[in-house]
């Protein structure tokens, strides 16, 4: 079987290694070719570019690349073609992977594309240029294999790696141990944010929360894990203007999943890290600002009732989301102080948040190969999709 994988940037890589390896399980002559990092050259894919030649962000980099970015798709085509492999898997890097998923797909390759784009949010229309480009795309949601459905565009549901990688039950005590907290204490995991904007948007405003929530709260303690050195010397900055806190604050080095697995309740801004707090069957307050502009222009674009993928998975407002203008320090303080105020409605989410963990822990890996085979067996896909709406895992 041959096999022919493009991925745009290192979470590609890291998706790409765990579907070569779920590949190799169930075809042991497998061959690999295309465009990876080192974890998929590690499985022993040929890659024919570095994994860096795709991962180009932001319109100007992408318009001042494009030449370049349209020769390497030309020349993976004619690669794809001379080599002819049983299936073509493009990884995420939609604007990328998606015209050349078509290209091959017309030359009578069959095409599938791992990890569906925002398509369910804004660019609806997009969903028709999947459609002529694919054999089928995996999604990691059930609500994503729901649209594709109502699209009429074959999809398998295989369940998200994030899912699979985190325990389904897990030890808050023995978190807090391993950070050097104390157990007995009420604990806020405060996270604004990876990048830069979300600490100059959020930052500031999650530590005034955080005070307004200590005034109700005397011994509250908070653990604010920093995704990079960089965010680290940035928050730390903004902590010198809030020497109230400083008692209080356990500034960390990363261990993001840690610090919300120890917490009681989780502040963070919209995004990844909201996932990965519901898999931590931790509640959750989601706030996120942003520029004016960009926020303007995501009113009229997106198209969606929730922007936190904890209750765009459930389908309800799970986590309260405040958004803009409603992400005050005292709204957002006020919300806390919800979850801390009532340990039995702590214990309810935390179990539905186990309910929506279990929903989405389905091997990723191993149903990703099984659907790429089907496609390049030229067979049905796996019918594994979940309801919309997740009420309970059996």
């Amino acid at each position: 079987m041959r096999v022919f994988l493009v991925a745009g940037e290192l979470s590609g890589d890291i998706l790409g290694a765990g579907l070569m390896q779920a590949l190799k399980t169930r075809h042991p002559d497998v061959e690999f070719r295309g465009i990876g990092g080192p974890r998929m050259i590690g499985e022993g894919l040929e890659s024919l570019y570095p994994l860096e030649t795709l991962s180009v962000m932001g319109l100007v980099e992408v318009l001042k690349h494009l030449p370049e970015l349209l020769k390497v798709r030309r020349a993976l085509r004619r690669e794809a073609l001379a080599w002819r492999p049983d299936v073509m898997v493009g990884i995420d890097a939609p604007d990328f992977n998606l015209g050349l998923e078509k290209q091959l797909r017309a030359a009578g390759i069959p095409t599938a594309h791992y990890v569906s784009p925002s398509v369910w949010a804004w660019r609806q229309g997009r969903v028709r240029k999947i459609a002529r480009a694919v054999d089928a795309i995996l999604t990691f949601l059930p609500f994503e294999a729901a649209f594709y459905e109502r699209h009429r565009v074959p999809v398998a549901f295989v369940g998200h790696p994030l899912a699979d990688d985190m325990p389904l039950v897990n030890d808050r005590d023995a978190a807090r141990q391993a950070l050097g907290l104390k157990a007995d204490v009420p604990l806020l995991a405060l996270l604004p944010g990876s990048r830069a904007n979300e600490i100059r948007f959020l930052g500031a405003t999650f530590l005034e929360a955080a005070e307004r929530l200590c005034e109700r709260i005397p011994d509250l303690e908070l653990v604010v894990p920093a995704a990079s050195a960089l965010r680290h010397q940035e928050l730390e900055a903004l902590l010198v203007n809030h020497p109230t806190l400083t008692e209080r604050v356990h500034l960390l080095d990363g261990r993001s999943r840690e610090a919300m697995t120890a917490s009681d309740a989780v502040l963070l801004a919209s995004g990844t890290a909201a996932l990965e707090a519901m898999l931590c069957h931790r509640p959750m307050v989601v706030a996120y600002r942003m520029a004016p502009t960009t926020h303007w222009l995501a009113r009229h674009l997106v198209k969606t009732d929730w922007i936190s993928l904890p209750n765009l998975i459930a389908r309800e407002t799970l986590v309260p989301e405040l958004i803009q203008h409603a992400a005050t320090p005292e709204a957002i303080a006020e919300q806390l102080a919800v979850w801390f105020a009532d340990p039995g409605a702590r214990q309810d989410m935390e179990r539905r948040f186990t309910t929506l963990h279990a929903a989405l822990q389905r091997g990723a890996s191993q149903r990703a190969a099984e659907a790429v085979t089907a496609v390049a067996e030229r067979r049905p896909l796996p019918a594994r999709v979940l309801p919309e709406k997740i009420e309970e895992v059996s």
